[in-house]
């Protein structure tokens, strides 16, 4: 990966300086002060400046640090597009690697999204249809791509897709996520309640455990009805 240095001055206090470089467009921002600068110290530095030395020390003295500035600038993001029968082992791989199930995948391949960057497919999110609902399923994220947003963007697709198909409803299982999927609209059900097409996918017959939680996400055309 490229690594850039370089030296930066300026009367600018650390939170400033974290909050240019978020702004433009940098993550992981920190400062690690290496030098604190003294009375003495200071002295030295300025003296043949042309300034009063001595009062402009005194001034500054133990404001004026060297530190080690790090920071990231995240590569462009991936690109979300429906996936191709070309995808099918690279989303096999990253369901694998996840501990994630794969059965089921290749027939639901069409209604896959896949995020693809510098080539590789670096997530997935599928819909298993089931008539009138459909199983939202195998959304992954490769790990140097996770706590960046990808997930959220992969799910959203998959959910806009539900909508435009004018499905009723989404349902999945999880066995780690049930905290995350709420903030998309999902709530906990129970078995019983899911329809029976969508009951019999592989998922729910025996690639999850029983232990799984099950979650609904009612969409627009049933919520409207509802109303």
């Amino acid at each position: 990966m490229p690594l850039w240095t370089g030296c930066v001055g300026g009367a600018l206090d650390e939170r400033e300086f974290v909050q240019l470089l978020t702004e433009a467009g940098f993550v992981d921002a920190s400062i690690e002060p290496t030098r604190v600068y003294q009375l003495e110290d200071l002295r030295a530095i300025l003296a043949g400046a042309g300034l009063d030395a001595d009062r402009v020390a005194r001034e500054i003295s133990g404001r004026l640090v060297s530190a080690f500035v790090r920071a990231t600038k995240p590569a462009a993001a991936p690109l979300l597009r429906a996936a191709t029968a070309d995808d099918l082992p690279e989303i096999e791989r990253l369901l694998t690697d996840a501990h994630l199930p794969v059965d089921g995948v290749a027939d639901s391949l069409p209604t896959f999204v896949v995020a693809e960057h510098a080539g590789k497919l670096v997530g997935a999110a599928g819909l298993e249809l089931c008539r009138t609902d459909a199983l939202l399923r195998s959304v992954v994220v490769a790990p140097a791509w996770q706590s960046r947003g990808l997930g959220r963007a992969l799910v959203s697709r998959a959910i806009a897709e539900a909508e435009a198909r004018g499905l009723h409803a989404l349902y999945l299982l999880t066995t780690t996520a049930d905290d995350y999927f709420p903030a998309f609209g999902f709530e906990r059900t129970t078995r019983d309640a899911v329809p029976p097409d969508v009951a019999a996918t592989a998922e729910f017959q025996t690639a999850c455990p029983a232990s799984a939680t099950v979650m609904r996400k009612t969409l627009g055309i049933a919520r409207h009805r509802s109303e």
